[in-house]
Order: C-alpha cells, then structure tokens, then sequence
C-alpha cells in the first residue's frame, strides 16, 4: 500500500517572529514536521501588509499582496503562527481584488490554503496531543484576531491539555483585548496603555508563571507592561510550549507597550 505524500507546507513566519523571536518560527517548523509534513520557508515572503492595511494604504497593501502571493504559489497549505497575519492572508486578501479577476482568484486559491499554526495542526491534521512536558502554571490569552476572525478558542487549549506536568488557570477576560491592535496602540496610547494595565492586572491574579498566546504581537505588548509594573509573569508563544523549546529567555518588552 502507497503511504501518503506528506502535504507540503509553506511557513509564513511574519515580521514579528523574523525580527524578533525567530525561536517561534524553530517551533512551528517541529511541530509541523512531527506531525508528518515537509515544510519549506519560501524567501520571496515579506510583510503580508496589515500595517499598511490597517492605515488605509490599498496601494501598498495589494503590492505586498501580489508578491506574497507569488511566494506562496504551489504549496499544498501555508501555515501562520500568527491570527493576525493568517486573517490578513485568508480574510482580507481576496477583498483587494475585483471579483472575477485572475488575481482575485489567485487570493480566493491562497485564502483556502492558509491556516494558523494551532488550528491547522488540530482542525486540518487531526493532531490531538504533543510530546512535551513543563511542570509549571500558565495561563492564555485569546488574541482578537484569531478568536473572532479565525474561531480559535479551544484549538490551543486542547494541545496544552496534553503537555505533562503543565496547569492551565483560565484567565477571566481572556477574550478581552490587551490594546496592541497593531497601529490602534500608537494612535491612542492612553487607551491601549489602560487596556493593556487591566490585563496585566488580571494574568497576575491567576497566579501563573507563564503567559501564552498565539500572537506575537500582544504578547510583546503584554510583555512590556508586566516589565515596566515590576510583573514576574514571563510570556511565551503557545508554538514554544507545545513543541518544548524553552531555551530562549522569555519574550521581551516590545513597541507595541506604550505606557
């Protein structure tokens, strides 16, 4: 009997991993292959353009489009460890170009491919548990983006349930939003910087050592705050835990902390 190809995969690493925590990228790539597929990070990718998206600027927006989408052109799936981007690439990309349109059917073929990390791993390959241990107590905050645009709640909490040794407190307010949103925190500052204080004050209520999340974005952002308030909280990718590389410190404080 003929095994399977194993589907080929393409990583879409994201800016935020590339230029500050490579180590998520490393452990997306692990958790892909220990769940059977061959991944390639293709180099014609850039940044996926929701910076520009979110500013309004279409023009840079459906370049940065066109070109991802040539990078990403071939592969069985392309897998984000990031709700925020895997949105971009899957929610809002087909919305750039005219309906009816060679390149819009080319971002329509991208959007059904695309897949966040924790999602595509549970909903697409079926994996059910992780070889990994970490006898320790985190916690989980439900990034915007993947939550409401891509429906990831239970995904990465089931992987978790498999980890050995590890406690999973449940963080009230965990849908709420820490107040990166991308340019939302450089343009009201006080309100991010309050919204991201609430948070803080709420992951350390539940005593937890370690506080994860699949976007790298909020969790910078957390990260900074919890530095400036003096917080013992250390923050970690999900894709870090679940593929058992903790030998990089923790994640540090980023631009996105403005208080």
């Amino acid at each position: 009997m003929t095994r399977p190809a194993a589907p080929r995969v393409a990583l879409f690493v994201t800016c935020l991993v590339d230029l500050f925590r490579p180590s998520v990228g490393f452990a997306a790539v692990k958790l892909l292959a220990d769940a059977g597929c061959q991944v390639e990070v293709p180099r014609g990718q850039t940044c996926c353009g929701q910076p520009a998206y979110n500013q309004g600027d279409r023009a840079t927006t459906i370049g940065l489009a066109r070109q991802t989408i040539q990078a990403l052109a071939g592969f069985d799936y392309v897998v984000v460890p990031s709700g925020s981007c895997a949105g971009m690439l899957k929610k809002h990309y087909p919305s750039l170009f005219e309906p009816g349109s060679a390149e819009r059917a080319e971002a329509d073929r991208l959007a059904e491919r695309c897949f966040e990390l924790i999602s595509f791993l549970t909903d697409v390959l079926g994996v059910g548990a992780v070889q990994a241990t970490l006898d320790t107590s985190v916690t989980y905050h439900d990034s915007c983006s993947g939550l409401r645009e891509l429906g990831i709640k239970q995904q990465p909490r089931q992987l978790l349930a498999s980890v050995a040794g590890l406690e999973l407190k449940e963080l009230p307010g965990a849908e709420v939003c820490c107040g990166f949103g991308g340019t939302f925190c450089v343009k009201y500052p006080e309100i991010s910087t309050k919204m991201v204080s609430d948070k803080v004050a709420e992951i350390e209520a539940t005593g937890a050592a370690l506080l994860l999340a699949g976007d790298l974005g909020c969790l910078m952002n957390i990260a900074g705050r919890l530095k400036r308030t003096g917080g013992k909280v250390e923050a970690r990718h999900v894709a870090e835990v679940l593929a058992g590389q903790l030998d990089q410190p923790p994640i540090a404080a980023g631009r996105g902390e403005v208080g």
